[in-house]
């Protein structure tokens, strides 16, 4: 009753109309309905040949509305009418649509049918909790990723960035942290992916169990800029509609970049000036506006626990977009392309990996064991290029004699196959008993001694 309520009070007594004036690349200028559209404005262009293409108004210039289409523009000439939609896109989620593939549009590309509605509308566009009425961060989620488990620990309700060049293998950390993370629901984000690798990720990675408790939304990178921001929007309505349920929400993005390019795109399109590498200012507007969407919910409801990928153009880990979204995180995951050469994966880079949750989330024990094992890590990787020239001579310095033996055993730790799961209890236990294997020099005295 609900939703038919809110339908009824959304249908317009009249229909307004413009028409197009002109079409230059991806954007449509029309006249005669600009005073009732504003940003955002969904407008439906009737083609020459009767079909519908779908746009959204992202500026004004000059007593005319700035269109981008959704869709190919085929068929938009001058003079076709443009109606003026409903003004703020939502969907109707339920509890039945997981398992099931979406579009941006809330649409199935799984060939399973219909979605079931839900009774509740959920904006696109919808806004972060105020942060008074938010909960804390709760307990430590369990990953079933070593190196992630160990030393970057995660929370539920915190929001974690993966920040990596290409081909460097965060898409299948990703694919693994969606399998192995002890949450209620899944909702995945596929921003900008290639086309082919939908499948491979949905078919191998996720798999059918992890199907089974995840929704999954996709635009490829054919697919228009306004299509790839709003399965960015889509991803985190539904997440919010399964955290105000109570559930336990792991939100998997790939990758923010992508969506920061599709808002590049518009907001060059509308005019919009650029500000640093070609980025325009409502980039980094829009960037805080998403990603604070994820996190604690309110009293008496669930979290999201966000996990957002960030391709890293030219592996410069300070480029704008990077930049930007490590400030609004609550850790960042660093994937280091030296360490996926020499075939260690997932190639994370603990040194230079955080979590802003840690070490309050540890116990005193776990903090001492992680802060060991980081600090003969440390050691290793100061002393790396002289041992490896073999400048280096045993005995210069404990510390870093102790840490060139516990070396091999530490990166067998942190190497982890794509269909090996770890828990986190057994990732300290693990730990706990590498560090506590007894130095070289003992183990020749002990043996001498038996000897004698």
């Amino acid at each position: 009753m609900q939703s038919l309520l809110f339908e009824i009070e959304r249908v317009r007594p009249f229909e307004r109309f413009g028409r197009v004036v002109g079409v230059q690349g991806l954007l449509v200028e029309v006249e005669g309905a600009q005073r009732a559209l504003s940003i955002g404005s969904r407008v439906a262009i009737e083609t020459r040949d009767g079909k519908e293409v779908l746009c959204e108004a992202i500026g004004f210039k000059q007593e005319r509305a700035l269109l981008m289409p959704f869709a190919s523009l085929d068929g938009v000439g001058v003079g076709c009418k443009a109606y003026l939609l409903d003004a703020e896109p939502v969907i109707y989620p339920s509890a039945a649509w997981l398992g099931r593939i979406i579009n941006a549009m809330g649409e199935p590309i799984d060939g399973k049918g219909p979605l079931p509605k839900g009774a509740t509308a959920f904006p696109l566009r919808g806004t972060p909790p105020p942060a008074h009425t938010r909960q804390r961060v709760g307990p430590k989620m369990d990953l079933g990723v070593r190196a992630l488990n160990a030393f970057t620990s995660c929370c539920r309700g915190q929001r974690m960035g993966i920040f990596s060049g290409s081909g460097v293998g965060k898409s299948v950390l990703l694919s693994m942290l969606a399998r192995y993370t002890d949450s209620d629901v899944s909702i995945v984000g596929l921003i900008g992916e290639r086309g082919r690798e939908v499948q491979e990720f949905i078919q191998d990675d996720l798999g059918e169990e992890g199907l089974r408790r995840s929704v999954v939304v996709v635009a490829t990178s054919d697919e228009s800029a306004l299509m790839r921001r709003q399965a960015a929007q889509m991803t985190m309505a539904v997440s919010e509609f399964f955290r105000d349920r109570g559930d336990e929400v792991l939100c998997l993005m790939d990758s923010v970049t992508r969506f920061a390019m599709a808002q590049r795109e518009i907001g060059l399109a509308g005019g919009e000036p650029p500000a640093s590498k070609g980025y325009t200012p409502t980039v980094f507007a829009e960037l805080p506006k998403l990603l604070e969407r994820a996190g604690p919910g309110p009293v008496g409801k669930g979290n999201i626990t966000g996990l957002f990928t960030v391709l890293v153009e030219g592996d410069d880990h300070n480029e704008p977009v990077a930049d930007a979204v490590r400030g609004i995180l609550d850790g960042h995951i660093v994937m280091d392309r030296a360490i996926a050469e020499r075939g260690r994966y997932p190639a994370v880079n603990i040194l230079r990996s955080i979590s802003r949750t840690m070490p309050q989330c540890n116990s005193d024990e776990e903090n001492k064991v992680i802060g060991e094992a980081r600090r003969y890590l440390a050691a290793y990787a100061d002393m790396e290029e002289m041992i490896r020239l073999g400048a280096y001579k045993i005995g210069a310095n404990a510390e870093v004699d102790r840490a060139i033996e516990l070396n091999p055993a530490l990166e067998a730790f942190l190497n982890q196959g794509k269909d090996e799961c770890t828990r986190l209890d057994e990732c300290y236990a693990q730990l706990k008993e590498i560090l506590a294997s007894k130095p070289a020099e003992t183990e020749d005295a002990e043996s001498a001694d038996s000897r004698a």
